[in-house]
């Protein structure tokens, strides 16, 4: 089982995302368990604060240690050794899904939601936080990141999705971006599934995946190919891929270098 403990002044925001979808079977299943702690429950005053103003002045507040601090102290009491301390930053480390894979192989993981300005500083020092964001923008909180970080990695725990090869062909598993997909029926509103995939050919099936992935890879996400290293057949089919998109261009009159400055042709393998 893997096991999350959540910090947080707004739990309700999270919890959803443990009770439906493929998520809420595997929660449903004993595959991941969450527990919710409040800081308020461990703050001093009457009024239960739990934010005071940044030292330094500037607009804003910012969570205050003692009661931020006695609810993870809680939380930690509820993981396993050797579990990961995140807290959801906007200046963190990019989540990503080789991220989302360690931390489904790890045995629990500490997640630490701020609001308002931040948490104090200390916390992170003190607790040896790891920061992680999801994208360069500002949330008003770090819960809806916490509920991103869970779903992406329940549903990397064996037997949370009905087909396993699922999540191996899942975009950015392989370095790229995954290939279009088309279901029932064949033709709608003028438009076709493309004939390879109807062929029952899966060699031919197979390779068109690939070269799909690398032409939406190339258009939407370049930069994911700058240290990709590709074998034989995927750089051919990256260079057919170049070659479409380079007549295109021309043939719309797009000026413009063909490919990004420095780029080589070939790649080791």
């Amino acid at each position: 089982m893997l096991k999350f403990a959540l910090v947080a002044l707004l739990p309700e925001l999270v919890r959803p995302v443990t009770e439906h979808g493929v998520v809420g079977r595997a929660f449903a299943r004993g595959l991941a368990s969450l527990t919710c702690h409040d800081p308020r429950q461990h703050a001093a005053d009457r009024h239960r604060t739990v934010d005071d103003r940044s030292y330094g002045g500037g607009p804003g507040m910012v969570l205050k240690y003692a009661p931020m601090a006695a609810a993870i102290r809680e939380a930690m009491a509820d993981l396993p050794p050797g579990s990961r301390r995140l807290v959801l930053a906007a200046h963190g480390r990019r989540f990503d899904q080789a991220q989302a894979a360690a931390l489904a192989a790890s045995p629990g993981v500490l997640l630490v939601a701020g609001r308002y300005e931040g948490l104090d500083e200390r916390l992170v020092e003190a607790f040896e936080l790891e920061p992680v964001s999801l994208g360069d923008y500002v949330l008003s909180g770090g819960e809806l990141a916490a509920a991103v970080i869970i779903d992406g990695c329940v549903r990397l725990l064996p037997g949370a999705l009905g087909d396993e090869a699922s999540a191996m062909q899942d975009s950015f598993v392989a370095g790229l971006l995954d290939c279009p997909h088309y279901t029932r029926p064949e033709r709608i509103e003028g438009r076709e599934v493309p004939q390879v995939l109807l062929g029952g050919d899966h060699a031919a099936v197979r390779r068109w995946r690939l070269r799909a992935s690398l032409a939406r890879t190339l258009a939407w996400r370049p930069e994911l190919l700058v240290d990709q290293v590709l074998d034989a057949e995927q750089r051919a089919l990256l260079e057919e891929v170049r070659r479409e998109a380079d007549a295109a261009r021309e043939g719309h009159g797009i000026q413009g270098p063909r490919r990004p400055a420095g780029e080589d042709d070939e790649q080791a393998d």
